[in-house]
């Protein structure tokens, strides 16, 4: 099963970008996908793997957070 998570492109850096997962910033490949900062896409294994509105990302994103608090 393939695990991906949402996240906001914060800062684009050639083939690289600086990703926002709410809260939390990491640096991921955006090769794969065409996006400027601002928009949302699905992260794996630290690829940006497709973009999605951000609508959809800020659903996903709440459903996460729900997910964890229910697990501490």
């Amino acid at each position: 099963m393939c695990l991906g998570i949402p996240a906001r492109i914060v800062e684009k850096r050639g083939r690289k970008a600086i990703a926002d997962f709410g809260g939390v910033t990491r640096e991921i490949d955006i090769s794969l996908v065409e996006v400027s900062a601002g928009d949302y896409v699905i992260v794996h294994a630290g690829f940006a793997i497709s973009v999605i509105d951000e609508e959809e990302a800020l659903k996903t994103m709440e459903l996460w957070r729900e997910m964890l608090e229910k697990f501490e």
